[in-house]
């Protein structure tokens, strides 16, 4: 099998809502836990925190939580650029790269394009990231668009209900 098959994927939704909505929900560390993480912790190249309002900035540092996940569970990485308009670029799991682009089609829609890169080679579907971000991001976008277009928040928040998709 070809490793580098298994290096990137993209993920793309289209979201009824204004770009500078869905931005936000990506950008900001408040918009972040209205559909994807519990706590959600960003700090300046500086070290100062960011308020939950404020834009995500290149090299501030972030902190995530998930529900469903104790403490321990945590991803500390790095915002490698967010241009405050239409694209967020950060680092994840694995040392993987994360870029979110989002593009306005036209009568109030955007798609938004996810890639994740960089996937180390793992052949078991248990422990790839390949697979489990696949499956993870694609619940979190369908999330998104659920939140922003309808204000339902899919997710599981009850910490005794554990590996459910939705957590």
């Amino acid at each position: 099998m070809n490793p580098h098959s298994w290096a990137i994927f993209t993920k793309r939704i289209t979201i009824n809502a204004p770009l500078d909505e869905v931005y936000r929900a990506w950008a900001t560390p408040g918009g972040l836990e209205r559909w994807f993480l519990r706590k959600a912790t960003f700090r300046s190249v500086e070290g100062k925190a960011r308020d939950e309002n404020a834009l995500v900035q290149k090299g501030d540092a972030f902190t995530w939580h998930w529900h469903g996940h104790p403490d321990s569970v945590v991803e500390k990485r790095e915002v490698i650029s967010a241009n405050d308009k239409d694209k967020v670029q950060f680092t994840f799991s694995g040392g993987c790269l994360v870029t979110v682009v989002l593009k306005p089609i036209g009568d109030g829609v955007v798609v938004c394009a996810l890639t994740q890169e960089n996937i180390p080679f793992d052949d078991n579907p248990q422990t790839s990231l390949f697979v489990g971000c696949g499956e993870g991001w694609t619940f979190y976008l369908a999330n998104l668009k659920s939140y922003l277009e309808g204000g339902v928040d899919l997710r599981n928040k009850n910490p005794t209900i554990t590996h459910v998709i939705n957590s």
